[in-house]
């Protein structure tokens, strides 16, 4: 199971090529992608109405996208928070530290291209996906 983070979308639609872009369309059925709610908000919320809109749309659709915050992940995603910020570590946004709160509690690996992640790994146990 793979999280596709909203970085690593933002690339591939905008034919950006990066090791990440490479890997995502490595992916094959043999792996389980998933999208969660949040990334889908992130990555529709930058585009303009239009063709690029409905092309984004009928890319992700077939994905299966899961709610990423609840009332089981939200306290441990705010521990997470707070654990980074005892390790000196400020996340530029609330959203990022869900994520990977997500893919730790449920065995997921993350695909993408932000340092906030990066430090993530090293002090939350996040796993990324690197192909």
């Amino acid at each position: 199971m793979i999280v596709v983070d909203t970085s690593v979308w933002i690339d591939y639609f905008a034919n950006r090529a990066s090791k990440e872009t490479e890997l995502l369309e490595q992916l094959t059925g043999d792996s389980e992608i998933i999208l969660g709610d949040l990334v889908l908000v992130e990555v529709l919320q930058g585009l303009k109405d239009g063709p690029h809109l409905k092309l984004v749309q009928a890319v992700l659709s077939p994905l299966s996208v899961k709610s990423l915050c609840g009332p089981e992940i939200a306290p441990i995603a705010a521990a997470n928070y707070r654990k980074l910020r005892q390790n000196g570590i400020t996340i530029r946004g609330a959203i990022d530290v869900i994520i990977a709160t997500w893919c730790i509690e449920n065995g997921a690996m993350l695909l993408h291209n932000d340092r906030d992640f990066a430090m993530m790994e090293k002090v939350i146990g996040l796993t990324s996906w690197r192909g």
